[in-house]
């Protein structure tokens, strides 16, 4: 029996129609309150980091064999006075990737899990559609500056992965101008655009580059009623990759319609993603939502 750890966003549902359709039935794990959108009429289980061990001796009863984590999550907030018994012997290690960068702190979670006998799977293993084919797969194609500019976010998310930072960044002309932060790719889009309403505070988890344009966003808004208003002018692009070395098994990148979308109202040139390394929710949907906008959809293979 297969467990799906599912967070927020699309993937999990995704993930829970082609389990279905290849005859299995997925148990649904829920951390905190990080509600999946998905059949209420499947099994579920629902734990805190709190209480792994517990969770862990749960999905052995239930005959767990494999387990695969999908969607969004946030690090929690840990109330001691709530690791039971059996979570006690993992809170040094348990701190100790609290202590990390997602990436470190996800392999020592998965480590967790296979050392009780719990293979890991991976989404785009279950849905290998999930993964683009190599090449441009819109009508318009990268200019030569787009291929300057992916190049240097490439090297820029690299430097970020190393860092245990991010997955994506924005560059025009040669300069990074957006970096992902821990609230993902589709909020730092959204920074680079006016807020139909009043703006979002200034999160200070978000990437330093993001900061000027939240700056600029506050002023700029007082000088226009035409919202939301691209603030990128031309030739700017989203560059998404997994991190160096990074376990592909868990935290792989997504994009989507809504990414699709958002950096279209952003003004982007197009969106670049590294071939076999980030994953595309409803791929149709996206490259119709770019071809609407003249902009392209790159799969790069990594230089």
């Amino acid at each position: 029996m297969i467990a799906l750890i599912a967070g927020t966003g699309a993937l999990p549902a995704a993930l829970v129609t082609e389990l279905q359709a290849q005859g299995e039935t997925p148990l649904i794990c829920v951390f905190g309150n990080f509600e999946p959108d998905v059949s209420s009429d499947l099994p579920r289980l629902r734990f805190r980091l709190e209480t792994l061990g517990s969770f862990i001796s749960e999905l052995q009863r239930y005959g767990v064999t494999e387990v695969c984590l999908a969607g969004a999550v946030r690090r929690p907030e840990v109330d001691p006075s709530l690791i039971d018994a059996e979570t006690s012997p993992l809170v040094p290690r348990l701190m100790a990737a609290l202590g990390q960068g997602d990436d470190g702190a996800l392999r020592v979670i998965l480590s967790i899990f296979e050392e009780a006998g719990i293979a890991i799977r991976a989404a785009h293993e279950i849905a290998p559609a999930l993964l683009p084919p190599s090449g441009v797969l819109t009508v318009v194609r990268p200019s030569d500056q787009n291929s300057t500019d992916a190049a240097v976010g490439q090297a820029f998310v690299a430097d970020m992965g190393r860092r245990d930072s991010g997955q994506a960044c924005v560059v025009r002309a040669g300069e990074v101008i957006a970096e992902e932060g821990p609230d993902g790719t589709d909020a730092m889009i959204g920074r680079l655009c006016l807020p139909s309403e009043n703006p979002d505070p200034v999160d200070f988890g978000v990437g330093f580059v993001d900061v000027a344009v939240i700056a600029f966003r506050g002023v700029q808004r007082l000088l226009t009623d035409d919202l939301p208003t691209p603030l990128l002018g031309e030739s700017a692009i989203l560059f998404k990759a997994p991190k160096p070395n990074q376990d592909r098994r868990a935290d792989l990148p997504v994009i989507g319609p809504k990414t699709a979308l958002g950096a279209a109202e952003a003004g982007m040139d197009g969106i670049v993603i590294e071939a076999g390394g980030v994953m595309v929710m409803d791929l149709p949907k996206v490259i119709a939502t770019l071809d609407a906008h003249g902009m392209f959809l790159w799969v790069r293979a990594r230089g």
